[in-house]
């Protein structure tokens, strides 16, 4: 299997901090890149050479973990799916929390080489301020492995909790990554897309509070000098209808080239994906498969998706890092969660490069202050590209003619809000999440909320009060300064 320059560099270097006694190897490379293709062939070669006698890989989804195991499969001509005679098996970080002392017996009998993908959720220098998969790792696997590496595509946690396994450097005392493979270096390889982002805005925002009409001429003066919040905003449906609308014109266009293209639509909420499923049929006659945390098939529905020509896919808490359908190209940012890590984690769902003619990759969100933080930094990090981001004024026509007059968006304020409890729960964890600045992954609040069994229940329950509880009395006990 023919590798990337960057792959080969990789595992070379792997191999040589192995071969000198260093056991633990971090490895920084932006989402599209091949990171578990790379992995996968360091462990074929581990193998065949008998330097370790099994594999285990850990993933922050089970969508991520059967990605994994396909690729070792593949790489190693055998199976991985950890039964009889398997070289090993991927697992996702939940798992850690249930495996019993027979698993983990393994590791005093064998050599092991240990795939942490995506670590930067596994916190913990040592036990006193690991969360639950820090511990995990820290009480089985670190001095107890043959090998580990650690994977992540990611920018790292803003918070000033440490990563599990990673050393640090001095003064500033900031992780030190073995190899680094940054958007730059990709996009200059011609391994990634050029992202292109798109802020939608609006100049004439009215909000009627009281029988009083309040105008607005940014989503940012809305936001800053009202009681709207960005969950108002985001579910406003002209807002909604003008993102997808462009979107979908988009779309289209990359279709008459790639006919497989596809779109995502990153919502907030249960209820907000169905209704966007069915705007998107209204508006367009279009289907659109709808994907959550609720659903017991969730990895089917997702592999089904990859390998047919449906358009768009509707997602809640399910495809963010690690997730590969390379033939998306076009995402609609509509979700509350306003972290950079979540941010740069949905632009690399479109950033995979394919055989296909057209590379297009566009991101469409609501111009939130924030959200534009984050879109300058990547514009930053390749600043040979001119056009990484546009701000976009909302216009009156349906085919979004930029000749034609601004587009009026209203806001009511009700005298009393009523809201489902799902949506309640949701904002309230992303709030929460963007106070303490990245804890953890989207994946885990979602099932502390809705967990599928008591099992689940459980375990998401001992990994919430693990990493909210502990991180938050240290955030209070730090005056919440210099969290950054």
């Amino acid at each position: 299997m023919k590798l990337r320059t960057w792959q080969s560099e990789c595992i070379t270097k792997i191999l040589r901090q192995y071969a000198k006694g260093n056991s633990h190897f971090l490895t920084l490379a932006t989402p599209g890149a091949g990171k578990t293709l790379m992995a996968s062939v360091l462990a074929d070669d581990l193998l065949k050479n008998n330097r370790v006698d099994l594999v285990l890989c850990f993933s922050p989804s089970s969508i991520v973990a059967q990605d994994f195991a396909e690729s070792m499969a593949i790489s190693i001509k055998g199976r991985f799916d950890g039964l009889m005679g398997a070289k090993g098996e991927s697992l996702t970080y939940q798992s850690l929390l249930h495996l019993d002392e027979s698993f983990w017996q393994l590791f005093d009998n064998n050599r092991i080489l240990v795939i942490f993908d995506e670590i930067h959720h596994c916190a913990g220098s040592n036990l006193e301020n690991a969360n639950a998969w820090g511990e995990q790792i820290i009480l089985n696997i670190q001095n107890k492995a043959k090998y580990t590496l650690a994977l992540t595509g990611t920018p790292w946690r803003s918070d000033a909790a440490p990563i599990v396994l990673s050393q640090y450097s001095n003064p500033d005392s900031k992780i030190s990554c073995d190899y680094i493979y940054g958007l730059a270096e990709a996009l200059r390889d011609k391994v990634c897309r050029v992202p292109q982002i798109i802020a939608i805005d609006n100049n004439q925002i009215s909000l009627v509070k009281n029988n009083e009409t309040l105008a607005f001429n940014s989503f940012s003066d809305l936001l800053s000098n009202s009681n709207t919040t960005y969950q108002e905003v985001i579910d406003n449906e002209d807002v909604i209808k003008y993102l997808i609308s462009s979107a979908n014109k988009k779309l289209s266009q990359i279709r008459q080239v790639n006919p497989k293209a596809a779109g995502l639509i990153v919502a907030s909420s249960i209820k907000q994906a169905y209704k966007i499923s069915l705007l998107v049929n209204s508006w367009f006659n279009e289907a659109a498969v709808v994907v959550t945390y609720k659903e017991n098939d969730s990895s089917s529905i997702i592999k089904k998706f990859r390998n047919t020509q449906t358009k768009w896919i509707v997602s809640v808490g399910m495809i963010s890092e690690g997730t590969n359908i390379p033939r998306l190209q076009v995402c609609c940012h509509l979700t509350n969660i306003k972290t950079e890590m979540h941010f740069r984690q949905i632009l690399g769902r479109i950033l995979r490069v394919t055989k296909s003619d057209d590379q297009q990759a566009v991101l469409y969100m609501p111009a939130e202050p924030k959200l534009l933080e984050y879109a300058y930094r990547v514009k930053d990090d390749i600043p040979f590209e001119a056009d990484i981001l546009k701000v976009e004024t909302m216009k009156s026509s349906d085919e979004l003619n930029e000749n034609k007059s601004s587009l009026p968006v209203s806001f009511e304020t009700p005298t009393s809000k009523s809201v489902d409890n799902d949506f309640q729960l949701v904002e309230t964890f992303s709030e929460l999440e963007e106070s303490f600045h990245d804890l953890h992954s989207e994946t885990v609040y979602e099932d502390i909320l809705h967990p599928k069994s008591d099992h689940q229940l459980s375990a998401a329950y001992d990994s919430g009060i693990n990493i909210f509880g502990r991180f938050k009395l240290e955030a209070i006990a730090l005056g919440l300064t210099d969290l950054r």
